[in-house]
């Protein structure tokens, strides 16, 4: 069974090892782009040099030949491969989506499609597009937003995309609701109520009761540190308010259910994971029959020395499924959710590990149902329940 994402997020760590579509992440580009962008910000940000263009043009995979470390590429070359001026052989069997730009004009989100760009803009991006066709009440905030969110945790970012989404999916309930003739003025907390049901089904607990004490974090300052969470949440939810704020909307807006959404998210979420197509091209050049398998990697290697072990860098963020987030947990559990090799997208599925019964209740695992009883109930702890599955039960029984 496939559950499509409510909302997800790329991990913002993340974005410049990946080229993704912002609302289904699949890989977009090509394999040059991908490869190139990598390069491009590893060069940039100090983590390696570029020798001459000269040089990179007599080097076959030779160290001495290029006078120096096999890691580095000149500047034209990543260039090149950025601007597809250079092709690299055989990536036409690994074909990716041209990269579509926000239609709000902020150059930071990219499409598959344009019905992707569209999706993605009705369902959350217009309130927080920073281009100059965003719907935000401030640009300026909504920068200072996603700063904070970048440098503490990024599952603001994720909280922000669902109460945008229930601005404007409440928007739209009300647009259809209204009389022609006479327009409402007031809001209508019934269409909100229903706005927000697909946020709902998550369980919700605030974010500072539930989050894990860290390992470094001691006991006995642990109240200390649950205050500091709180206080965190505030000042996202204060930047946030001055950015997209909808009175109609005002109760999204409280500490409250800002916290809850994020606990929903501490609790319920699923990592997004999605396997990098480079990896893929790198692993069939490898594959090749030994003399097109030579010829091939005579241009491919020095990129492959280049990358390092970071060539098969997938791409990885987190997101939210409603199926999944309604499904109750068990130590013996009858499914789990999974990532396919074949799912190039965000998409999550859930599969059966036995055969399921008419009316048995599909249940997953939260944590890692093979560690020992005392571990298991001591991490179930922080969803709420002391688990009396069948597993836990015959556990108890011996310890």
């Amino acid at each position: 069974m496939k559950d499509e994402i409510l909302v997800g997020i790329q991990h913002s760590s993340n974005k410049m090892d990946c080229l993704v579509c912002s609302f289904c992440f699949r890989f977009v580009g090509s394999i040059e782009k991908q490869i190139g962008r990598k390069l491009y910000f590893k060069n940039h940000l100090g983590l390696s040099g570029c020798c001459d263009e000269d040089e990179y043009m007599k080097y076959n995979g030779n160290e001495e030949q290029c006078g120096g470390s096999s890691s580095t590429l000149p500047e034209g070359v990543v260039s090149s491969l950025m601007s597809g001026e250079l092709a690299l052989p055989l990536t036409d069997k690994f074909p990716l989506p041209s990269p579509l730009s926000c239609p709000g004009g902020c150059q930071e989100a990219f499409y598959c499609s344009e019905s992707c760009a569209e999706a993605d803009w009705e369902s959350s991006h217009s309130l927080l597009c920073t281009g100059e066709r965003s719907e935000s009440v401030s640009r300026e905030a909504l920068g200072e937003f996603i700063k904070h969110a970048n440098d503490t945790n990024d599952i603001f970012v994720l909280a922000a995309k669902a109460i945008a989404f229930t601005i404007l999916r409440y928007r739209k309930l009300k647009a259809a609701h209204v009389n022609k003739k006479a327009k409402q003025s007031e809001p209508n907390q019934s269409l909100l109520l229903e706005a927000w049901k697909p946020v709902s089904l998550g369980y919700k607990r605030r974010w500072w009761d539930c989050i894990a004490l860290p390992d470094d974090v001691d006991p006995s300052d642990e109240g200390a540190f649950r205050m500091q969470i709180k206080n965190l949440a505030y000042t996202s939810l204060e930047l946030l308010k001055s950015a997209i704020f909808d009175k109609e909307c005002e109760a999204l807006f409280s500490l409250e259910i800002y916290g809850n959404i994020i606990g929903m998210f501490e609790l319920n979420n699923l990592d997004l994971v999605v396997a990098s197509p480079v990896e893929d091209y790198f692993l069939y050049i490898d594959d090749l029959p030994d003399a097109e398998k030579e010829e091939a990697e005579d241009i491919t290697r020095p990129f492959l020395d280049a990358l390092g072990d970071e060539y098969s860098d997938c791409c990885q963020g987190t997101a939210f499924f409603p199926l999944q987030s309604c499904m109750n947990h068990s130590c013996c559990p009858n499914a789990k959710a999974f990532k396919r090799e074949e799912d190039r997208d965000g998409q999550a599925v859930i599969i059966a590990l036995r055969h399921i019964s008419k009316n048995e209740e599909v249940t997953i695992s939260y944590i890692d149902e093979e560690l020992p009883y005392k571990e298991r109930q001591t991490l179930l702890a922080d969803y709420g329940f002391s688990c009396k599955c069948s597993k836990c039960l015959e556990d108890s029984s011996s310890v």
